[in-house]
C-alpha cells in the first residue's frame, strides 16, 4: 500500500510550511473529477498541518467553470487550463493565484479479467472500438472535457455512425462527475474511456493503458486558482501552493497523473 508512506511524506512536507498559519479557515473547494483521488489523499495532510478545514465537492470541468462564472461561494477551483484561462480573462479567477497541478491521460478500461484490446496505435484503437459490443465515455452534455474531446476524436476517425448504436454516454452523478469505470464494472459497456486517474478509482475493472499520444487531449491540464469572491484568499493560496508543491509529485504519479 502506497497510501501510508505517501501521506506521511506529505505531512512532513507541509508541517513546517503551514504550522504558523494564524487562524483556521474552512475552505470551499470545487474540483474537476480527475483530481478527486489526489485530493482525497492530500486533504487530510493539509488540514492536519494547517488547521484549516476543506469542504471539497467534485463536478465536471464544465460545471466548475459555470459555478465560478456565477460567483458561487468557492475559495479554490481546480479546472482544466483552457477553462481557467477564460475565467482569468473574465476577472473571475485571480491570475496571480494560479498554479498548474498535473495533467491527465485518457485511458481505456475493461471489466476485470476480460481480454484487453490492442490500443497501441490509432489504427488499433479504432479497430478495438469497432469490434467492441459496447463503448462508454462521459456524456459531453455534462461538461466533461474528456467526453467532448472523445466525441470529436471519434468523429475525426470517421466511425461515429458505426459507434452510435453501441455507445453508452455516462451521465454525471448528483455529487460527482461521470463514473465511466462503474458502467464497465456493471457490464453496461465492454470498453470504457476516461482519464486514467478516474478509472483507477473504480474496483472491478482493469485499466488497459493510455490512448496513443496522437489521441490524447491537450486540454487535460489541471490548474488551481482562487476566485475573486473567495473570503479566505490567504488560506486559499496556501492550499494552492501546497497542492502544486514539488514534493507532492509522488501522490500525483500514484494516482495516474503527471505532476506539473
Amino acid at each position: 500500500m502506497r497510501t501510508i508512506p505517501l501521506l506521511a511524506g506529505t505531512l512532513a512536507l507541509v508541517t513546517g510550511i503551514l504550522a504558523a498559519e494564524a487562524s483556521a479557515a474552512e475552505l470551499k473547494v470545487l474540483s474537476a473529477g480527475a483530481m478527486r483521488a489526489v485530493l482525497q489523499e492530500l486533504a487530510p495532510a493539509f488540514e492536519t498541518a494547517s488547521g484549516h478545514k476543506l469542504k471539497i465537492e467534485y463536478a465536471t470541468a464544465g460545471v466548475v467553470e459555470q459555478k465560478v462564472a456565477a460567483d458561487d461561494e468557492i475559495d479554490v477551483a481546480i479546472i482544466t487550463k483552457p477553462r481557467i484561462d477564460k475565467l482569468v480573462r473574465e476577472a473571475k479567477i485571480v491570475g496571480g493565484t494560479m498554479k498548474t497541478l498535473a495533467s491527465a491521460q485518457i485511458g481505456v478500461a475493461v471489466k476485470k479479467g476480460a481480454a484487453k484490446p490492442d490500443i497501441t496505435s490509432v489504427a488499433a484503437f479504432k479497430r478495438a472500438l469497432l469490434n467492441a459490443k459496447s463503448v462508454a465515455y462521459a456524456d459531453p452534455a455534462t461538461g466533461a472535457t474528456s467526453g467532448a474531446y472523445l466525441a470529436q476524436a471519434i468523429e475525426k476517425m470517421g466511425i461515429s455512425a458505426e459507434l452510435k448504436p453501441k455507445t453508452r454516454l455516462v451521465p454525471a452523478g448528483t455529487t460527482q462527475g461521470p463514473r465511466v469505470g462503474e458502467a464497465v464494472a456493471r457490464g453496461e459497456a465492454e470498453i470504457g474511456i476516461q482519464p486514467i486517474s478516474e478509472l483507477l478509482e473504480v474496483e472491478g475493472i482493469d485499466v488497459v493503458g493510455p490512448l496513443p499520444a496522437e489521441l490524447q487531449s491537450p486540454d487535460l491540464v489541471y490548474v488551481a486558482g482562487a476566485p475573486y469572491v473567495s473570503e479566505q484568499p490567504i488560506a486559499a493560496k496556501s492550499l494552492i501552493d501546497f497542492l502544486g508543491g514539488p514534493k507532492t509529485a509522488p501522490v500525483y504519479k500514484a494516482k495516474g497523473l503527471h505532476p506539473g
